[in-house]
């Protein structure tokens, strides 16, 4: 804990009078206002929320809130002996704050930076707490109880203004609480889990003082530039508010400009206009999907992924790190490119959040800064992507012996991991499925995925066997180099595959497709053995690993899905192996094994893998972790739901295609799928009673509905629509961009209501309950 010489009391300020107009508001936020109580929406978020009547003692426990930018983690003030508390903490962390001096890479010299936190210090002793987290509103409200009396508080952190409100009201016992900021050391946090490297230095303490009547604490860096957080409190009536905001800025010193105007402008308004435009906007977030089902605890969990990830993402937000917006202790203050960023983000394309999309903004807006990953005899014609980058895509490693991030295969020690941005590329492909935005695979896909392939085919070479080999690479965090890695052979087939169809999507004719097709044709088998799939020809996979890199091509890339009974003895053969071993498995472990099973028609493994995932690993308040924060784990775990209630892989819609018995009743609506259709079907009793699809680009319909028996097919209008029987329980459907599909059975009108399925049994809320 910082010194008492670092430390800063708030000053009280008069109120502000001030108005808010709120028009403009999307239509759907308008009509959310207005919702009553059978409202399915309000009905299974308010059935989500947290609760909190113990004190959480870590950011694992408590509540959390943010907005893509800022984030606060609340809890109890650490120190205090257990049963006896005398502050809450709230931590101000933002994902833009990093250190810019590249020569000491990216986790210490680009690390993210820690701010610093205020403290509620009640006159009195804590003897309780009743808080709740509202995810329809993002919103903490509630009491702490003291023996002198009690605070009510109210807390958001603005969707739009990127400020954290926290309105308390105290009894009379309680009037001269206060509040007290604490900076933080800027310093890379790995400093408290890895040796400095020669010559880094912490940054210089933050310096504190007031603007006439706005506190800040202003925090040099050694590299240029400067991060502010600014905070007011006003008192209007027996009530009181703190208002906080974070600034960042590089190379110039404007940060502190910025930070004074939006303390000064949110702090004129009192909480509750402050709050009608924050509402409003996660109201609307909400309604752009719908998922129940019977499972209470599973749902809840679901529905708090949702309110997370729009908390830690935003498109035009930093991709998110290891731990989102809310930077505690870790060994990994930076962003991960080998499975964390993948994982984070896969959830938003089915539940329709495609605004959160941080992934493909990214790697388009900073592309030039790839090129200078690899090495400069590479440059002219590949991309890549190291482990670890800051916000920018830059690694830092000038101040390494190589100078670059990727490695060479078959040269550089110790792990030439090459396929990181092959597999972020997947992610971008799957946002151009999900939506059929042609800019996004002409733009940004094809170009960089072209440069990311082309950096494989510098080194792969035809063996004695006639087949194209790869020298030694590196299998995320498998230990060792192999020939023939399985990581990089998937991710250069899934890409030789997809820059072909993506050529003749767009009209182009490449030079490189005869070479595309060279590699299809003449790859070296992905290397087996008795147990299934080996990290490489070189090593089999022998111990226990908690990363599926060796398994990409069934999930998530769909390439081996078990077609032949050859190609599924292996997939099952191989998962079993992979899980097999206990020791080093982990949380996502389980989420990918939740996946495979899936994709193989096997939801009650699927469900018995997410059951592990909640029972060893989800946190209180569904967060996660290992060494430190990491919260790629729990979004995933949202995904292998998606995965169990719909797949698109191949051109086909698949719904229900891996439920468990116990599921016989659930919901979904406007599930966004491949081909850019929203989906929307309800099963009840064990039975799908109907599917809607709704086109949104025109694209060939091919749906494996699931529905027993004769059908009818209808449009919008309920007028019949011809279909083709294409297999077993699938048809395929001509709509037009607009057009929808009904599909009942032959002479059905069911409810076609959206309403949340009865759960099978009582479930504790997550949080702290009593």
């Amino acid at each position: 804990m910082p010194s008492p010489s670092r430390r800063t009391v708030l000053a009280t300020g008069s109120a502000l009078g001030g108005t808010l107009l709120a028009g403009g508001l999307p239509a759907q936020a308008r009509a959310a206002e207005h919702a009553d109580t059978s409202d399915p929406w309000r009905s299974v978020l308010d059935d989500a929320d947290l609760v909190w009547q113990r004190m959480p003692k870590t950011w694992y426990e408590g509540p959390y809130l943010g907005n893509g930018f800022l984030g606060s983690g609340i809890y109890a003030e650490p120190g205090a002996e257990t049963g006896s508390f005398s502050a809450v903490r709230f931590n101000v962390q933002h994902s833009q704050v990093q250190d810019h001096r590249p020569e000491f890479g990216s986790l210490f010299g680009l690390a993210r930076l820690p701010i610093g936190w205020f403290t509620l210090e009640p006159v009195g002793a804590i003897t309780g707490l009743d808080w709740r987290l509202g995810l329809r509103d993002a919103e903490l409200t509630g009491t702490l109880t003291t023996d002198k009396g009690t605070l009510t508080l109210r807390a958001l952190v603005h969707n739009s203004r990127s400020v954290l409100a926290v309105e308390v009201t105290p009894s009379e016992g309680e009037r001269d609480f206060r509040w007290v900021f604490h900076p933080a050391d800027a310093i890379s946090p790995r400093a408290a889990f890895k040796p400095l490297p020669d010559g880094y230095q912490g940054n210089p303490p933050a310096e504190v003082a007031t603007h006439d009547g706005v506190s800040t604490a202003v925090q040099p860096l050694l590299s240029g530039g400067q991060h502010v957080t600014a905070w007011r409190e006003r008192t209007r009536g027996r009530t009181r508010c703190l208002y906080a905001h974070v600034a960042h800025s590089y190379p110039k010193s404007t940060a502190l400009g910025r930070a004074l105007a939006t303390v000064r402008g949110a702090s004129a308004l009192p909480y509750d206009l402050l709050a009608g435009t924050h509402r409003a906007w996660w109201h609307a977030y909400y309604r752009k999907s719908f998922l129940s089902l019977p499972d209470a605890r599973i749902q809840r969990f679901y529905w708090i992924q949702l309110y997370k990830t729009a908390s830690a993402a935003r498109r035009d937000a930093p991709v998110m790190a290891t731990s989102g917006p809310w930077l505690e202790s870790t060994p990994w203050p930076n962003t991960w490119w080998n499975l964390n960023v993948q994982l984070e983000y896969w959830l938003i394309h089915g539940s329709n959040h495609l605004e959160l999309d941080a992934v493909t903004r990214a790697l388009s807006e900073f592309r030039g800064n790839l090129s200078k990953e690899v090495s400069d005899r590479y440059r002219a014609d590949s991309l890549g992507i190291p482990r670890t980058t800051d916000p920018q895509l830059v690694n830092g490693a000038a101040g390494t012996l190589t100078g670059y991030g990727v490695g060479i295969p078959g040269q550089d020690p110790p792990t030439p991991e090459v396929g990181n941005l092959t597999w972020a590329l997947h992610n971008v492909w799957l946002s151009y499925r999900h939506t059929m935005d042609e800019s996004i695979l002409r733009d940004v896909l094809f170009p960089l995925l072209r440069k990311a392939i082309n950096y494989y085919l510098h080194f792969l070479e035809p063996g004695t066997d006639g087949k194209l080999h790869l020298p030694a690479t590196f299998s995320p965090e498998y230990g060792g180099n192999s020939r023939d890695c399985n990581y990089d052979l998937m991710l250069l087939t899934w890409g030789c595959r997809t820059l072909l169809e993506s050529a003749e999507l767009l009209g182009i004719e490449d030079e490189l497709a005869p070479r595309w097709r060279e590699v299809l044709t003449r790859r070296v088998p992905y290397p087996t053995d008795a147990n299934g799939f080996m990290i490489g020809a070189d090593i089999p996979f022998a111990k226990s690993h908690r990363h599926y890199s060796h398994l990409l091509a069934v999930y998530p890339l769909y390439e081996l899905t078990g077609r032949t009974p050859d190609e599924l003895a292996l997939i099952e053969k191989s998962l079993a192996h992979w899980v097999g071993f206990e020791g080093a498995l982990q949380g996502y472990t389980f989420t990918g094994a939740a996946s495979m099973s899936a994709l193989l028609g096997k939801g009650e493994d699927a469900l018995k893998y997410l059951g592990q995932l909640m029972t060893r690993f989800i946190q209180p308040n569904t967060m996660y972790k290992e060494s430190g924060p990491v919260i790629e784990t729990p979004l995933s775990a949202a995904q292998s739901l998606h995965d169990m209630v719909c797949q698109s892989w191949g051109g086909v819609v698949r719904v229900f295609p891996a439920l468990p018995a116990d599921w016989a009743d659930l919901t979904v609506h406007d599930f966004r799928t491949q081909g850019a259709f929203l989906l929307s079907a309800v099963r009840k009793g064990g039975v799908t009673r109907w599917v809607r699809l709704v086109s949104e680009a025109g694209a060939p319909c091919v749906v494996r509905h699931g529905i027993a028996g004769a059908i009818d097919v209808r449009d919008g209008r309920g007028r019949p629509l011809r279909y083709e029987t294409v297999g077993d329980g699938t048809i395929q459907v001509t709509l037009r961009r607009g057009d929808s599909a009904l599909i009942t059975a032959k002479g059905d009108r069911p409810d076609l209501t959206v309403t949340p399925v009865r759960p099978n049994a009582d479930a504790p809320r997550w949080g702290l309950p009593a």
